[in-house]
């Protein structure tokens, strides 16, 4: 497939939090600026928008972004949503798959291709793998609606390279350069694009941690992250509160080697 108008929705995972734009102080790429760059190097006349903005539910993704990707046309779109509500232990899985399934119907009417990600397996995280059980369940619910509707689909929780921390900031919440290119390169795997890379290619090994220093680690994750999170969760505010989205039309992409 060759795509020209690819638009991608969602929260700060699509955004690119984590990942520094270098064309852009102080903003971000992600992994969709680097599918949209390979995209766009086999297409002529591409154009990319993102729609994605930090610490969105994915109800305010289906009302606030969604019917701005369909009235700008796309014949691709990638949806990634449901993380922000799985963190909260109240969230009915089921009712989540079921407006994320109407979404991507509402999608691939249009004619427009669909591309989904799975949730990451937080296994490896003190705090969030208390998620796991909600998350799997999601996952299943997503592979259910991309066969339904001929969607393609990302399955990060079978990305175990991911539960490196290398792959992640420091929050522990967003990926790092490194994560957000390996998710670009299954993601055009996924699409049939061909790459010169492979998501699967390991990393050296790091010397393990004593239990103190893992301790220790987690403590100022705690202070510097996680009380943060949960105070803005306290107040009713969001990281995305003040923060609107990068790439609001279609329009060209500068394009980078990596």
């Amino acid at each position: 497939m060759t795509w020209k108008r690819y638009v991608a929705i969602g929260d700060s995972f699509t955004e690119g939090l984590g990942d520094p734009d270098p064309d852009s102080p102080g903003g971000w790429r992600g992994w969709a600026d680097r599918v949209a760059g390979a995209l766009a190097a086999r297409a002529e006349g591409f154009a990319y928008a993102n729609l994605a903005v930090r610490g969105r539910l994915l109800g305010q993704i289906i009302e606030g972004q969604l019917p701005q990707a369909i009235a700008l046309g796309p014949d691709l779109v990638s949806v990634s949503g449901g993380g922000n509500d799985l963190l909260r232990p109240g969230t009915d899985v089921d009712a989540l798959a079921e407006r994320a399934e109407d979404a991507v119907r509402r999608l691939r009417e249009t004619g427009a291709d669909v591309v989904m990600f799975t949730g990451v397996d937080p296994v490896g995280s003190p705090v969030i793998r208390r998620t796991r059980g909600r998350v799997a369940v999601y996952n299943e619910h997503i592979r259910g609606i991309a066969a339904r509707h001929g969607a393609y689909v990302v399955d990060q929780w079978a990305m175990t390279v991911l539960r490196d921390w290398r792959m992640w900031n420091a929050d522990r919440l967003h990926m790092s350069p490194a994560g957000h290119r390996r998710v670009a390169l299954a993601t055009l795997e996924a699409l049939g694009v061909p790459t010169g890379g492979d998501w699967r290619e390991p990393l050296p090994p790091l010397p393990e941690l004593s239990r103190g220093a893992r301790r220790l680690a987690d403590l100022r994750w705690a202070g510097g992250f996680l009380v943060p999170w949960v105070g803005r969760r306290l107040r009713g505010r969001s990281s995305g509160d003040d923060v609107i989205a990068k790439r609001i039309a279609l329009a060209p992409l500068t394009l980078h080697d990596d």
